[in-house]
């Protein structure tokens, strides 16, 4: 093993960086050639077609069989001439990546001749296989039954020789296994419930699109200490390992100048996504040593997210063209900052109006406060179904890190707009407003633009910020479907939403004028919502204590938040809202149970593995080294010389078999408290047990081991060390 890592330092060091081709051409000229999207329907569809399906993306109607054929036919013909012999239904099963059958468009004609087909069935619906795809219970294993339904919304791309079109996954009995079909009806709620609130400012107001920018963040290692460390090839994460003398203490990568090995390969990168239909604009170091950021222009978040999970795999092939592999888990080194994935969350009308953004007169920034106290108030009442969005066995090692968001929920305003808005809540009365009174407010909330102009601020601290004309969901993890978080998101401020149409609907028809019920509602869910906001350091002790005091939550144990899902709050947004059934939301939660549970038990077995297998023996080894050397001291040095030369070795000696005797002892403790969480049949009381069982001896097994590197002779460790994987260009 040890010399598998020396190998893998040698193939590092000859690595030179790879060249790229640049395309002669600007980024406009070859963005989004590989993309089914407007330019190329206009130029293989027939107008009646076009116009269909234009209509579709936009309003959401159904697309008939004879407009799906034609579709068929024109993406068959640009996609051939494209170079793409196989077509694919591209979609997102709850494994957390994608999925893909690929058919040829061969098949024989009616004279037994072969014929490139592709029809208009072929592209609305597919039948793949789904007995091995999660399904919490569902579905049984020998009911294999499944169904992908193109999703007119987002365009079909070719990977490769590949047309991969985009689709919702669904059971035999129509229940969803995927991520983008909750999604979906989470948008659509939100869109219905947004718009009935925007009448009652603009009556042209038709439709509401939640938009995404997310920010990837990523570790790169070189391919050969990636493949020397099975711990992070089986589990994403560095099981072991001790720290790095030098680390990310002085912050000197953090913007600075980008490797010229990682430019190409962020080159390359970006070519690739720009050719898919992606908009990557930033590029940058992160904090920590090997960590670096990508993100593109906000889009519609369906396509964004689509476009996220698309990248992710992009990114993994064209690491490889550079020698590298991309880290995705959340944490895959200990101590020094892990990866988010910060979601960029707001919402724009057909309009053009940016609903989290000021608007350019009182009547606008009514609108705009609206919008923003709504969704502080949908944070509040469901922050343990956003968290339980989150939290999974990778990121809980990353939330409440001096790098990420913290377990507790909260909201970041900015003090300007707190205490606008404080001043807005002490004006407003539950009674008829005088003259003067409406004439204040429409003063005071006609400054927003300039409040916000100059004294907005980024809390990065904080999981849920607004930054001037959006919010922030900064505790999204980088391994993450975004589906997830912005389902919770979506739901929760549509029921929110629709709560609050209500009641000003109610305060309406008794009497009071339309922007004094208005100015009521903001008043009475800003003060019940007012424990969620919090400005300050979300990493400190004293936030704990006050976070405690105001009543909010800090779930820090997976199974336990994962719980959350089922709770009143979380029923309401989910299935209220008609985003999933309660079969489905009950199968959600019995995945991600076993996902947790499964993860945990990889983890185990491979620490096992790796600490009986190589450091257990490469600690004896030299231990046994050490021995040789003191028996060679006692025959050369007299009994009270070697006393005095030797204790210092005996000592390291005991030292060695002391962490080797732990080791060994705790790795079978771990083994024997699995066999017992093996066999209990209830999903969740099981996640609960290896948390709580199995979990624990990971951190104890390592520390171990990790003061055994500090000891045994470099020349003999098993594995890269840190100071190896972090700092190879």
């Amino acid at each position: 093993m040890a010399i598998l890592r020396f190998q893998a330092l040698a193939d590092v060091m000859g690595r030179t960086p790879k060249a790229v081709s640049f395309p002669s051409k600007k980024v406009t000229d070859y963005y989004g050639e590989l993309v089914f999207g407007k330019d190329a329907m206009a130029k293989y569809l027939s107008r009646d077609a076009f116009r269909a399906v234009m209509t579709a993306i936009e309003q959401g109607d159904t697309i008939d069989r004879k407009v799906a054929d034609n579709v068929a036919a024109g993406m068959k013909a640009w996609a051939i001439e494209n170079g793409a012999t196989h077509y694919t239904h591209w979609f997102q099963p709850l494994t957390d990546g994608t999925a893909e059958k690929h058919d040829g468009f061969i098949d024989f004609g009616d004279h037994d001749n072969l014929i490139e087909s592709f029809s208009g069935k072929l592209l609305a619906q597919q039948e793949p296989d789904a007995s091995s795809f999660p399904s919490g219970g569902i579905r049984q294993t020998f009911e294999a039954r499944g169904y992908t339904a193109w999703d007119v919304s987002s365009p079909a791309f070719i990977v490769g020789t590949t047309l991969c079109i985009p689709t919702v996954f669904i059971s035999y009995t129509g229940e969803a296994l995927d991520y983008k079909t909750p999604l979906l009806k989470a948008l659509n709620a939100v869109d219905k419930a947004a718009v009935d609130v925007c009448q009652y400012f603009d009556k042209n107001v038709s439709k509401v699109q939640t938009n995404l920018g997310w920010e990837q963040e990523y570790f790169l290692i070189d391919e050969s200490l990636f493949q020397a460390r099975p711990d992070l090839m089986l589990t994403g994460r560095t099981l072991m390992g001790h720290s790095s003398s030098k680390d990310q203490q002085l912050d000197d990568h953090y913007f600075g100048s980008i490797p010229e090995r990682v430019s190409k390969f962020m080159i390359e990168l970006e070519i690739e996504a720009h050719k898919h239909g992606i908009p990557a604009k930033t590029r940058h170091n992160e904090v920590a040593p090997n960590q670096f950021e990508l993100a593109p222009i906000f889009e519609e978040a369906n396509l964004a997210n689509d476009h996220n999970q698309l990248l992710m795999d992009i990114m993994k092939r064209v690491a490889r063209h550079h020698n590298f592999e991309v880290l995705f888990h959340e944490k895959p080194f200990a101590g020094i900052n892990g990866s988010g994935k910060h979601n960029n969350w707001s919402m724009t009308t057909n309009t053009g109006v940016n609903l989290l953004a000021p608007g350019k007169n009182p009547k606008g920034n009514l609108q705009f406060l609206t919008f923003l106290v709504n969704a502080m108030a949908a944070v509040y009442k469901n922050q343990d179904l956003l968290r339980a969005a989150i939290l999974n066995a990778s990121n809980s090692h990353r939330l409440g890190a001096n790098e990420a968001p913290p377990a507790i929920v909260s909201v970041f305003l900015g003090s300007q707009l707190s205490g606008m808005l404080d001043n807005l809540a002490e004006k407003v009365t539950d009674q008829k407003m005088s003259p003067e009174e409406k004439t204040a407010l429409k003063l005071g909330i006609g400054r927003l633009p300039e409040i916000l102009l100059d004294n907005t601020d980024r809390n990065r601290t904080s999981p849920f910020a607004f930054t001037g004309n959006r919010f922030e969901f900064r505790a999204v993890g980088s391994a993450a479907n975004c589906a997830a978080a912005l389902t919770a998101l979506n739901a929760a401020v549509a029921v929110q939403l629709k709560d609050f149409k209500v009641e000003v609907d109610e305060l309406i028809e008794s009497g009071v004028k339309k922007d004094e019920a208005i100015f009521q509602m903001i008043k009475k869910l800003y003060l019940e919502s007012s424990p969620i906001r919090f400005d300050g350091d979300g990493y400190s002790q004293a936030w704990v204590e006050e976070a405690e005091r105001r009543g909010l939550s800090n779930i820090t144990c997976v199974p336990e938040s994962l719980t959350k899902y089922l709770e009143p709050a979380a029923r309401k947004a989910l299935i209220g809202g008609g985003v999933m059934s309660e079969k489905e939301l009950e199968a959600r939660v019995e995945v991600e149970m076993e996902k947790y549970t499964m993860k945990i038990q990889i983890e185990s077995r491979v620490l096992g593995d790796l600490a009986i297998n190589h450091i257990v023996p490469t600690a004896v080894t030299y231990q046994t080294t050490l021995i040789h050397n003191v028996q060679g001291l006692r025959d050369i040095f007299g009994e009270a010389e070697f006393e005095e030369l030797a204790g210092a070795r005996k000592n390291l000696i005991r030292e060695i078999s002391g962490h080797v005797s732990s080791i060994k002892a705790k790795v079978k403790e771990m083994t024997e408290a699995r066999k017992v969480c093996n066999v209990l049949d209830d999903g969740t009381e099981k996640a609960y047990a290896y948390d709580q069982k199995v979990r624990p001896y990971l951190d104890d097994i390592r520390y171990h081991i990790d003061k055994l590197e500090l000891i045994v002779d470099n020349d003999i460790w098993p594995l890269p060390k840190y100071r190896e994987l972090l700092f190879t260009r």
